[in-house]
């Protein structure tokens, strides 16, 4: 076997990913604790994007403590969050942090629960370890590129789709006008929540059987609960057909469908199409 194969099959074996989930779970939950610290008050809000993005002390202070944590534990991993200037450093890095410190800030912003803490670590593009963090709802989901998925210490999986069940699917208008109206006879909407990273959790756990993502997400947005969702039987694909990939020189990523292991056939050729 080539060096190359042997460090894979190391890497694929059963905990080794456990000590930087081990990390990052730390510092989602140190970060999440002083997010909640600030949850329901009126926090201080600050604008970004031109005033199009809202960002809080909150966002800020949660950041500051993720950083804190993981840098100083890996001062050799690259570094990528929302709440920083990009450091192109990080394409250069083996592995690589990839943090939002609250996803769903809107949300949070309203007083929502659905607002979590999202951390993973990335390796040639794709997510190792991963876990996001919601202390409102005292949840916390975990996965490693073993295998590995938990909420709250019990294994997770997508939802099943009985027959003549209709899809239970959240997302925005404009996507949901790329289904045929046969497909969309098989549909229940539900509403969206602010926070990305939880709606894929949401399929990864059952509460949804997919969510159709508008263009211009980003890399701290999904990285955790793409890993997740992955474990869990799920996947997330462009309108292409492709995974996203992660730590390129830009975070941003296209339309998206994330689906359950029985909806993504029903629904993916479909959402491609259009």
């Amino acid at each position: 076997m080539t060096e190359a194969g042997t460090m894979a099959g190391e890497r694929a074996k059963p905990g080794f990913w456990q000590d930087d989930l081990e990390l990052i779970s730390f510092a989602a939950e140190a970060a999440g604790k002083i997010a909640l610290g600030y949850f329901r008050k009126d926090v201080e809000v600050f604008w970004k994007n031109g005033g199009k993005s809202p960002v809080t002390a909150a966002d800020l202070a949660a950041n500051k403590e993720i950083a804190g944590i993981l840098k100083r534990a890996r001062p050799h991993y690259g570094w990528m969050s929302e709440e920083n200037e990009d450091d192109a450093r990080r394409l250069e890095t083996e592995r690589v942090f990839v943090v939002d410190p609250i996803d769903g800030t809107r949300g949070f912003m309203k007083g929502l629960d659905s607002w979590c803490v999202s951390i993973a670590v990335v390796e040639a593009g794709r997510p190792v370890a991963g876990v996001l963090y919601a202390p409102a709802l005292s949840e916390t989901y975990l996965a490693t590129a073993d295998g590995m998925i938990m909420k709250n210490g019990k294994t997770i999986s997508t939802a099943g789709l009985e027959s003549g069940r209709r899809m239970t699917v959240s997302g925005v208008d404009e996507l949901f006008e790329r289904l045929p109206a046969d497909v969309m006879d098989m549909i229940n909407r539900k509403k969206t929540v602010p926070s990305l990273a939880y709606r894929l959790a949401m399929v990864a756990d059952g509460q949804l059987d997919a969510t159709l993502v508008k263009s211009n997400s980003h890399d701290w947005d999904i990285a955790a609960a793409d890993l997740i969702l992955t474990n869990a039987g799920g996947s997330i694909i462009d309108e292409f057909g492709a995974v996203p990939v992660y730590n390129r020189p830009s975070p941003k990523h296209g339309i998206m469908c994330a689906a359950s292991r029985e909806a993504g056939p029903r629904l993916m050729p479909v959402f491609m199409a259009g």
